[in-house]
């Protein structure tokens, strides 16, 4: 039977510590013990009956009581199970980080470590790159590298001058001899 404990939102670490010490000292007949990333201020616990959940949690700093409904291990899987999500982040990746400290910054991904589920990336706000090891989960990708590379060479086509065309008559080439404000190079130099 699988039993809900509600504890203190943020102390769940702290209670499932405390649980563990007492079912391994009064060798209670508890088989497991979870607490679910992103479930704040509860606790699975697995035992033989109602009585071995109840002993296990009572009177323990930051529990404060059982769920009176049961759970089934299909209701809660979702929950404890990991789900495996392919990594689709790439060197070179324009991301956007979602978690603090710098959130809603964006950044440009230097390298990916999947075993660890780290992105290591710089920060495109910033003056002096500096590489930031920010976790997977932490990003989104906004542009791909490859997306970037393909729209540069449409560009470029779309640039290209007409070689009867002299420099002098190109659209936005100045020889420097106007006296037009924004020329490069000024008459008294």
């Amino acid at each position: 039977m699988i039993f809900i404990i509600k504890v203190t939102t943020n102390k769940e670490d702290r209670a499932l510590e405390l649980i563990s010490d007492k079912i391994h000292k009064k060798e209670l007949q508890v088989f497991s013990l979870s607490r679910p990333h992103g479930l704040r201020g509860y606790i699975f616990l697995e035992a033989e009956d109602r009585e071995n959940a109840e002993e296990a949690a009572y009177n323990l700093p930051y529990v404060k009581g059982i769920v009176g409904k049961t759970v089934s291990y299909e209701e809660i899987k979702n929950m404890i199970e990991p789900v495996l999500e392919e990594i689709n982040i790439e060197k070179g990746d324009i991301v956007e980080i979602i978690g603090e400290p710098f959130k809603k910054e964006k950044a440009k991904v230097l390298r990916v470590d999947k075993s660890k589920g780290e992105v290591v990336v710089t920060l495109l706000a910033a003056v002096v790159p500096i590489p930031v090891t920010v976790k997977l989960d932490n990003v989104k990708v906004i542009r791909r590298e490859k997306e970037e590379a393909q729209g540069e060479s449409k560009d470029d086509q779309k640039e290209e001058y007409d070689s009867d065309t002299p420099l002098g008559d190109s659209p936005g080439f100045n020889m420097g001899t106007d006296e037009s404000p924004g020329s490069l190079i000024p008459d008294d130099y």
